[in-house]
């Protein structure tokens, strides 16, 4: 179903961002993101008098989280083939904090807190974030054994409320009726 159809207006800006996650070989886990942003039009950075074209990236970075069965993230690599700033590129080296933390709730915030500002990339922040989003759904998805319990759920979005219908279909037990 589209949105409604929106006023008039003109693109200023795309951001694509890709994610994948794959099981491996060796029991491993993968999750892979990439993220470009483009200009549909010819910009000036001001980082260089050349115009980058329309439609070229400003940015193009990637991040691979690898995390075992135990979500605990045992390596993070990260490449940027196109930055603003060729310093930019010593922030992949700021993701190395998270190896050893586990992808559960608190994820989102443990991420900002330790790269948020000038501790890191905000587009590697951003990334990562949604990362442990994707990877949950492809490492539980791959296998039901790995599938949270009802009190790994409740409450974790608006569908698991626990005043929702999926909470009183699913685990009527945990149901509690909507307040007046």
């Amino acid at each position: 179903m589209p949105l409604p159809p929106p006023a008039a207006r003109r693109e200023v800006h795309q951001r694509t961002i890709e994610m994948q996650a794959f099981a491996r070989a060796d029991g491993l886990f993968d999750v892979e993101a990439r993220l470009i942003d483009r200009k549909p039009f010819d910009f000036v950075r001001p980082s260089s008098p050349q115009p980058v074209p329309a439609g070229v990236p400003l940015h193009d970075l990637w991040v691979r989280l690898t995390v075992d069965g135990e979500l605990t993230v045992r390596a993070i690599a990260a490449a940027s083939d196109v930055t603003p700033w060729a310093l930019c590129r010593e922030a992949e080296g700021t993701l190395q904090v998270l190896v050893g933390e586990r992808l559960a709730r608190g994820w989102s915030a443990k991420v900002k807190e330790r790269l948020r500002g000038a501790a890191g990339c905000t587009h590697l922040m951003e990334m990562l974030v949604t990362m442990g989003t994707t990877a949950l759904q492809g490492i539980r998805g791959s296998d039901p054994s790995r599938r949270p319990s009802p009190e790994a759920k409740l409450d974790s979005c608006y569908a698991y409320g626990r005043e929702r219908s999926v909470i009183r279909m699913l685990w009527p037990e945990h149901h509690r009726p909507p307040s007046a």
